[in-house]
């Protein structure tokens, strides 16, 4: 063998493919109740538009990004999520020029660079969903039913929500000035990143994943303390929102998100264990830090699809199985071939799962390989068959054999 797939990569067949393709069916049904549209943006962008969009002095510009010269010398990167493309659509395609709101959802791949573990793959499948034009918290409440659709529909029980706001430019100033004031009395024990981090965004600080650091960030100041009027008028409504509709949530005020485009409101919805399964908010300043014509308020979320399946498998939640074979059609003889394969592809025009043997088994071996798909029904088709334009259809489970002309096979097997 030439050589194995990459570290933090994945192969998808048998059942994890089932579960896979069950996610994102659900995932688009909601969708489609919550008119929300799809969108197909390219696996690379230009590098530019994530160090702009998600931000210089994030984990994922600085350390994670899949970057490379591409042979016209442009530098170009495997997108690592899947926001930043959307707005670049949006902006590109003047979406915002046609009735607002844009209600946009992906189902993409995504590309980081870190140390694989379980829910962490170097290329993962991330579903998003993108809300462009709406400044008022009924949008935030929007994405927030459709995710808890989402997980009641899938069979999750120990997921809550948690919410946070860390406000706009405006309450941001005076956070900033509190914020890296306590920062400086602990200089000495913060970690090199942070401070980095507290030239260039102290913000960052508070998602800092080292254990030393996020001792100490446990007394940093809060956002949710430096709201100005309009940003704890929102967060109140959003509140307020939330209860009306009976669906509970944790005031987190630990949550930052580890992108710069945010802005006041903030979500995770969060395991038993307090691993994040997805996340988003609001980021009001993000299309206008792309295209500095526009300015237009949006909300998003994103979640890596394998996290979702991991939680699945976690909690013991069963998926529906996949279908089974409806019918195996048993060929007997070489002048039978064409005729039998001829009803296995009428039959499937009917909408049923039909298989039949291509490896030129004996009709016992057949039979044999019938049981291992766990077919529902056999039947026979030889020369005797066709020439009486009658077969004898086996129920596997009983035993029970019925006989039925050839041209109503499917009629007796719905």
């Amino acid at each position: 063998m030439i050589t194995k797939r990459p570290r933090g990569t994945q192969d998808w067949y048998g059942s994890n493919m089932h579960k896979r393709t069950l996610v994102e069916e659900i995932a688009r049904k909601l969708c489609k109740s919550y008119h929300i549209k799809e969108i197909i943006t390219p696996v690379f962008e230009h590098t530019i538009l994530f160090q702009r969009g998600v931000g210089e002095t994030t984990d994922v510009v600085q350390k994670e990004m899949y970057t490379f010269l591409d042979k016209g010398n442009r530098s170009i990167t495997l997108k690592p999520e899947g926001t930043a493309g959307a707005v670049r659509a949006y902006l590109e395609n003047s979406l915002y020029a046609e009735s607002q709101p844009t209600k946009l959802f992906y189902i993409t791949q995504a590309f980081r660079y870190e140390n694989p573990q379980s829910g962490r793959l170097r290329q993962h499948h991330q579903f998003g969903v993108e809300f462009f034009g709406a400044a008022g918290p009924l949008a935030e409440l929007e994405l927030i039913s459709l995710l808890v659709d989402f997980m009641n529909e899938l069979g999750l029980k120990g997921v809550k929500l948690h919410i946070n706001s860390i406000g706009c430019r405006n309450c941001r100033k005076a956070y900033n000035e509190a914020l890296l004031g306590f920062l400086n009395q602990h200089k000495d024990k913060l970690c090199g990143t942070c401070k980095e981090r507290m030239e260039k965004n102290p913000l960052r600080t508070i998602d800092c994943k080292v254990p030393s650091c996020q001792e100490i960030m446990k007394d940093a100041p809060r956002t949710i303390d430096y709201l100005d009027e309009e940003c704890k008028d929102h967060f109140t409504e959003l509140q307020n929102l939330l209860n009306d509709m009976n669906i509970p949530f944790v005031v987190d005020t630990g949550i930052v998100r580890g992108l710069d485009y945010y802005t006041k409101t903030v979500f995770e919805f969060v395991n038993g264990e307090g691993f994040t399964l997805c996340g988003g908010g609001r980021y009001d300043n993000l299309i206008y830090e792309i295209d500095e014509k526009q300015d237009i308020p949006a909300v998003g979320f994103g979640f890596g699809i394998e996290r979702i399946i991991n939680e699945l498998e976690a909690e013991g939640v069963e998926l529906a199985s996949e279908p089974q074979v409806d019918l195996y059609v048993g060929i007997l003889g070489k002048e039978a071939k064409t005729a039998a394969y001829q009803i296995v592809r009428s039959l499937r025009k009917d909408g049923l799962i039909v298989e039949t043997d291509y490896m030129d088994r004996s009709l016992k071996a057949q039979m044999k390989y019938a049981n291992k798909l766990s077919a529902k029904n056999t039947v026979i088709i030889g020369a005797d068959e066709l020439a009486k334009g009658m077969v004898s259809i086996k129920n596997m489970a009983t035993g029970e054999q019925v006989s039925v002309e050839i041209s109503r096979i499917g009629e007796s097997l719905t």
